[in-house]
């Protein structure tokens, strides 16, 4: 008889957005007064930047042409040298040096945030800060690394607390030391972006028990605040105890088309064994590569046009990001986040639980949020507002909250 991975059943519930989604199609079946904005999963709504299109449709007539057509990709790291080398001069416009074949191009840094667990023991012990983006917890429970779930945390978890009275970034722990460390600046869902001093911290003390820091720069383009480390190579030291994971999805309108790339130094080593050449292994094994089409996009996300452009739907993002942060401040909420990356971060009024307010916005202002709550414990008493929407309909939602509340 077939077994199944018994850790799967231990997870709870469902993922948090398809529960949200659940609730949201509830509601909508009972005919809601107004039409729902949706200001909850973060998916973008600006079209793909011209430079981007114009690359597609290039790289599209290609493939219909025997001389030009792409099968597998065979080139390093299972991406084709231009996006690769255009990756790794993107960093050395910020001063930080990468070798291309520390580049991995991948279909999503979600995907790659979950799979890394594929090159480490099931016995590592993982921290990660709370409250969290899902994807970290969920799939070290799926892959039996987080113990028992006991209603409220995993039992062999590290949780960081990140609360308004620590600045919304960990401190370091106390006691045992963890293995692996989940770190995501700019931050999701808190919308906090770490200093280059606080980065330092734990690159030392990551350096200093041989553990491993998984960090997290999706929202890296969204930064304003000056001297914010746009990557974790930037602080020293970092070479020899950090992987980090970017995407396209956010920075460049790619949630459809599928990019992100990680990068893993060779300089990272672990029990004897370079980490660059277990994840190229893995990914040789088990994934097959970026389309051809989608690696030419990428490629013009990275010409000037293609930066300009991109940086344009970014400045509309953060615009967004502003409304909703003024307000929900005049409407009498503590907000957070929305400098530095695309997310807001909104304390609930006092003695209303997550869920408990998300349900109210969804049906007396049918805007839909997200819950704090579902990104772990200390996300309790907030909620997580995105500024990908429409412009007119995020000035419209906001609206609609001031009224209610």
């Amino acid at each position: 008889m077939a077994k199944i991975n018994q850790n799967f059943l231990k997870l709870p519930g469902g993922y948090l957005f398809p529960e949200i989604g659940r609730r949201v199609r509830a509601f909508s079946a009972e005919n809601p007064p107004m039409p729902l904005i949706r200001l909850g999963i973060g998916d973008v709504t600006l079209p793909l930047a011209p430079a981007v299109v114009e690359a597609m449709a290039k790289a599209t007539a290609e493939m219909g042409v025997k001389e030009t057509f792409r099968g597998y990709c065979e080139e390093t790291c299972g991406a084709y040298d231009f996006l690769r080398f255009a990756i790794r001069d993107s960093y050395k416009a910020r001063g930080v040096d990468v070798a291309d074949d520390e580049i991995f191009v991948s279909d999503g840094a979600k995907s790659d945030c979950g799979n890394i667990g594929d090159i480490f023991s099931v016995d590592n012990v993982v921290a990660v800060c709370d409250p969290v983006y899902p994807v970290y917890v969920d799939t070290n429970a799926m892959a039996g690394r987080a113990g028992e779930y006991d209603g409220e945390k995993w039992t062999r978890l590290i949780y960081l607390p990140c609360t308004a009275e620590n600045g919304f970034f960990p401190a370091l722990p106390e006691g045992q030391a963890p293995d692996l460390i989940y770190i995501c600046s700019p931050n999701n869902p808190t919308g906090a972006a770490a200093t280059a001093e606080q980065l330092k911290l734990w690159v030392d003390y990551a350096n200093a028990h041989d553990s491993v820091i998984l960090f997290d720069s999706a929202y890296e383009a969204f930064i304003t605040t000056p001297g914010v480390p746009h990557s974790i190579f930037e602080v020293e030291g970092a070479k020899t105890c950090a992987i980090e994971f970017r995407s396209f999805s956010k920075t460049a309108g790619f949630t459809g088309n599928r990019c992100a790339y990680t990068v893993i130094p060779k300089a990272l080593e672990r029990g004897g064994a370079s980490l660059n050449q277990l994840w190229n292994r893995r990914q040789g094994t088990k994934f097959n590569g970026v389309p051809y089409v989608i690696q030419r996009a990428a490629e013009a996300v990275l010409t000037p046009a293609g930066q300009a452009q991109c940086q344009a739907a970014i400045d509309y993002y953060l615009h967004n990001a502003q409304v909703i942060r003024q307000g929900l401040t005049r409407a009498g909420l503590t907000v957070y986040g929305g400098v530095d990356a695309p997310y807001i971060w909104a304390r609930t009024p006092e003695g209303v639980g997550s869920w408990d307010f998300f349900d109210k916005l969804l049906r007396q202002a049918c805007v839909v949020t997200t819950p704090g709550a579902g990104f772990g414990p200390s996300g309790e008493g907030y909620i997580r507002l995105t500024a990908f929407g429409d412009a007119a309909a995020t000035q419209e939602a906001v609206e609609r909250i001031v009224k209610v509340l």
